[in-house]
This record gives C-alpha cells, structure tokens and sequence, in this order.
C-alpha cells in the first residue's frame, strides 16, 4: 500500500535551490495532513553535506544519491535513478517543483512511471486522504481542481514561489541515508557537452523577490536603463514583456509569460506593459503587482493591485528618486 509523501530535490553546482525548501515545506504539510513521513530525494556529486539542512524545513529522511553522472543534470540519468527508487518506496504522494529543470524532469518521470501529474499547481491539499491539487487552465483565466483516481504515487508539480516557506528550525533534524541504486552506462542517453553561465550575478526571475518588467512601452532597448536604476536600488530583477524580446530589446532569458518564465515575486512592477493574457499567466501570482501604463484601459490594471496611468518615462524616474529618499 503507498504510504508517505516524497519530494525530489533541486540543485545547482552544488547549491540547493530555493524551490526545493518551498516543495519540502508544502510536502511537510501534507505529510502531517496524512499522518505520515516526508521523504526528500537528492542527487548529485559530492551532495551528501547539504541533506541534513532539509530536515530544518520538515523532511523526515533524505535519501542520497551521491553519483558523478548525477553532475550535472540530465533528464535520463535522473528519471532512471527516481523510477527506481519511487517504485521500491512505493510513496502516496510525490511532489516536484514546476521549475524549468522541474517540468522536465516531472513530464518524464510519470510517463516512466506510467502515472498521472498534475502540473504547474499553486495550491495543495488533502481531501479524504488524496490528493487535491489546484492549477491554472485557460492562461490563467480558471483554475481547476484535480484529484487521482488509482494512481500511485499522486504527482504534482509546484510552481516557485507560491508555497509557504517553513521558518528553518535548527533543531530538527533528518535521517539522511545513502540511496541503493543502480546508473549503468546504457541509461545515459544524452550528456552535457557545456554550460553557458549568466554572469551577471543578478537573480534568476524564477526565484526572484522582486521584478521590475518593461515590455512595448518602453519604445527600445536603450531605454531600459531607468528600470535598471530602479530595480538595483530595491533589488530587483530585471523582466520583459514577449513582445519586447521578440524586437531583440531584451534576452529570452527575461521574458515574463506563457511562452517565457512563470514567476511569482512577493513584488512585480509592469511598466509599459499592456497587459496580454499570456503575459498575465506568467505572473499573476505575484503577491503585490503594480502597473504604470499611460493606457488607463490597458487590461494590466485589472490584475494590478496599484496602478499608474501616466508616462513611464516620467513616473518610474519619479519614483526611483523617491525610494532614494528612503534609503
């Protein structure tokens, strides 16, 4: 009979990324929801050091992958190594999260598993002792509730930044046990030849608390540097509309949407950004949004918490000369 709840663990270079704390703190919920352990896996090289820290988030055991073909990630290495161990454990419920990483590894790991998923989710609970997850349909536009019906174990991927984050508490502690596994040359398909860096040091978007975005208003690329002042003052990090991208204005690396990042900062501020329903499903989980657009019919302000109708080009000068005041 499954029985427990397991999260899968992210890391990068070593460093545990901040979704893996969000997905164990939800999957603490859940597991006391259940009466039940919360097992977190985690792989890599040279990784063993970094497991006892999840225990101060609510995990129970950590399992160890401990491999120099876990470094770096590949998708095939990873799914052959969790299928392997979710089907000797044998877990109720598994929970990743929906980062870029996430939703590749997820999409593989259930058709491996042969299992359903539910993807992108921002809310969990437990409901006659399944699994309810809640994610957004339509672009945003309707959320939908999902359950499994005689699919074990229950899988679900959360989007970054929307869980609640467990205060870390260094009295805790978790069992952290080396993972019997098997990695043969035959199940590496793929291996990472190299690895573009960014660095510039700034914070990615998906894990950022803080996000000033421009999009077509911003009339070229040139002008992005007021939003660069701004964003440096609170620190922040930098976004962009598609349409912006797509005019060569900004990288695709900080593109906001459907077809770019979902993120969800505890503050986004949209600058000469219309509004557009795909850029809406990329952050309108954003905890505080503020809109500045001289349009004062533009579609942002229906989602924004503030908003500005005004030029940008004056307001967010104006602005970054007032928040100076308060430094």
């Amino acid at each position: 009979m499954a029985q427990g709840v397991w999260t899968i663990a992210e890391q990068r270079d070593g460093a545990i990324r901040k979704i893996t704390y969000e997905i164990v703190s939800e999957g603490r919920r859940l597991a006391d929801a259940l009466g039940q352990d919360l097992t977190v896996i985690l792989l890599g090289s040279n990784i063993k050091e970094k497991a006892a820290e999840l225990g101060q988030y609510g995990a129970d055991r950590v399992m160890v992958c401990d491999d120099p073909k876990l470094e770096p990630y590949t998708t095939d290495a990873y799914v052959s190594v969790i299928s392997g161990l979710v089907k000797n454990g044998d877990p109720a419920v598994l929970l990743v999260g929906a980062s870029v990483e996430g939703k590749d590894l997820s999409s593989r790991l259930s058709a491996k598993l042969d299992v359903a998923m539910a993807q992108d989710c921002t809310v969990f609970a437990i409901e006659d002792g399944n699994l309810v997850a809640t994610r957004p349909i339509y672009a945003g536009k309707a959320y939908a509730k999902v359950t499994f019906e005689n699919s074990f174990p229950q899988m679900a991927a959360a989007r970054p930044k929307v869980m609640e984050l467990n205060e870390p508490d260094a009295s805790k502690s978790a069992e952290v046990v080396d993972a019997e596994f098997t990695l043969d040359d035959g199940d590496l398909k793929t291996s990472v030849v190299d690895v573009l860096k960014d660095e510039s040091g700034k914070v990615d978007l998906t894990e950022a608390d803080k996000i000033v975005s421009g999009g077509r208003g911003m009339k070229g690329p040139e002008n992005y540097k007021i939003l660069e002042d701004l964003a440096d003052l609170i620190g922040a990090s930098v976004g962009a509309s598609r349409s912006a991208v797509d005019a060569g204005w900004r990288p695709h690396s900080d593109q906001v949407g459907q077809t770019g990042k979902v993120v969800s900062p505890n503050l986004y501020v949209a600058c000469g950004i219309s509004g557009a329903i795909q850029h809406l499903a990329g952050m309108s989980t954003s905890k505080v949004i503020v809109a500045i657009n001289k349009d004062e019919d533009a579609p942002i302000f229906q989602k924004a918490d503030y908003g500005v109708v005004g030029d940008l080009f004056d307001v967010v000068p104006a602005l970054t000369e007032e928040v100076k005041k308060y430094l």
